[in-house]
């Protein structure tokens, strides 16, 4: 099968598309045939450090990402595809099932098929959601879930800012704000405002014209998706017992995290979002409901994949980049 290989740290023309062996599946395995998958910041970061912040990079490379060389060798953590073969204790699925979700933590979905415990955070693709859109689910949609509702305790009628409102989580911290009853500002550049009042917006602020710290207006809840803000800084926004959500934390946030928990009032919290079936089961609800919709910046083909990578390490990428897998009819 045809895979992208990360072996070394450095630039992305690293990655390779390369013929290997394709994988069999386990006992309580599914044997996956991608036809699509994702570039998240995610898969930057274990390339090579792109957003991890410095103090982070040495952990980073001694616990889990390699320090001389990379320990995953091939990256993607979304995915979408179609069963091929199962393993002989397997119960859920069924050859020929359409599905979506994630390989986990060992990511592997930068190829053409992959192997993914039965158990593992996959379900059952809808008819009408294409493999683009089923791919792009996962990571934003379950990180944004994570900070609005098990972080923030979102409820109706609350106010929240998203900063980075028209990215990967921010398209879908917006959606899943509405859908919870909130009033959602969304701060974003210029260019994506119109996007983003159109995924359900309330108001929307251009930060190159705006401080939205200067606005006089309070939120209950203030979630930071691209590490472009700080508590210190909008502090002052906060509500009374409002809480602040950096997605993307350095060592003053984690301070703060700790510390804020010991007082009352204005507080930060955070975390890492897990790996849940029962939560892709509710995106794809919302999905067929037509209250959750994956916003798509652009599609690349797999052998264009460190193109891909170009592009999302600049940082400005709207909503989700996509890999498309195409398959050769085989006899």
């Amino acid at each position: 099968m045809k895979a992208i290989l990360h072996t070394k740290f450095g630039p992305p023309d690293e990655l390779q598309l390369k013929e290997i062996e394709k994988p069999v599946p386990r006992d309580n395995e599914v044997l996956i045939k991608i036809h699509a998958t994702t570039v998240t910041s995610t898969d930057c970061n274990v390339r090579n450090f792109t957003f991890v912040p410095g103090v982070f990079q040495i952990p980073a490379r001694l616990l889990m990402f390699g320090v001389f060389k990379p320990r995953i060798n091939i990256l993607g953590i979304d995915l979408a595809g179609e069963i091929e073969a199962v393993g002989k204790n397997v119960e859920r699925f069924k050859e020929g099932d359409q599905v979506f979700g994630t390989p986990g933590m060992t990511l592997g979905a930068h190829a053409e098929y992959t192997c993914v415990p039965e158990d593992g955070a996959l379900t059952l693709k809808p008819a009408n959601m294409a493999w683009e859109e089923a791919a792009s689910i996962f990571l934003g949609a379950s990180t944004a879930l994570f900070y609005l509702r098990d972080k923030g305790n979102i409820q109706a009628g609350h106010k929240i800012l998203i900063y980075g409102a028209s990215g990967a989580i921010g398209t879908y911290a917006v959606q899943l704000a509405k859908y919870f009853g909130a009033e959602v500002t969304g701060v974003c550049s210029t260019m994506n405002l119109k996007m983003v009042k159109f995924i359900g917006a309330d108001k929307v602020i251009d930060y190159t014209q705006e401080d939205y710290t200067e606005s006089g207006e309070s939120y209950d809840l203030i979630l930071d998706t691209v590490g472009k803000t700080s508590f210190s800084r909008c502090k002052k926004s906060l509500n009374k017992k409002g809480v602040f959500l950096p997605v993307v934390m350095n060592l003053t946030e984690l301070i703060q995290i700790i510390w804020t928990s010991m007082t009352s009032g204005k507080k930060v919290k955070g975390g890492v979002a897990g790996e849940s079936v029962e939560d892709l089961d509710f995106f794809k609800e919302l999905f067929e409901a037509g209250k959750l919709k994956p916003v798509i910046d652009r599609c690349y083909p797999l052998e264009k994949t460190a193109e891909a990578f170009r592009y999302v390490e600049k940082g400005h990428k709207k909503g989700n980049v996509v890999i498309t897998v195409e398959h050769e009819n085989k006899p």
